[in-house]
């Protein structure tokens, strides 16, 4: 196989990206609030609060971006809400 063949196999998105360091955050964050709840350390209560917003705010960043990505580029993505319907203006 050659050079090319196996670069061009799997291209990494941008999105994939995203969803990857996401990932990565939220990991991270709750490992942080674990360590600190253990320690017992007075900043476990406010590090369990970020957890838990950070655990709705980053998805739906996410969401947020696939969503404008999709927007920008005239694509159609997971995160558009009429994904799986068809457009019926034309037929009429």
């Amino acid at each position: 196989m050659s050079k090319n063949q196996s670069s061009s196999k799997h291209k990494i998105t941008s999105k994939q990206v995203v969803a990857i360091c996401g990932i990565v955050v939220l990991v991270l964050l709750y490992l942080v609030t674990l360590i600190a709840a253990f320690i017992d350390s007075s900043s476990s209560g406010r590090l369990f609060g970020a957890c838990l917003f950070a655990t709705v705010a980053i998805p739906l960043l996410i969401w947020i971006y696939t969503w404008m990505y999709g927007k920008l580029t005239g694509r159609s993505t997971i995160a558009d809400l009429n994904l799986g319907e068809t457009d019926n203006s034309s037929e009429d």
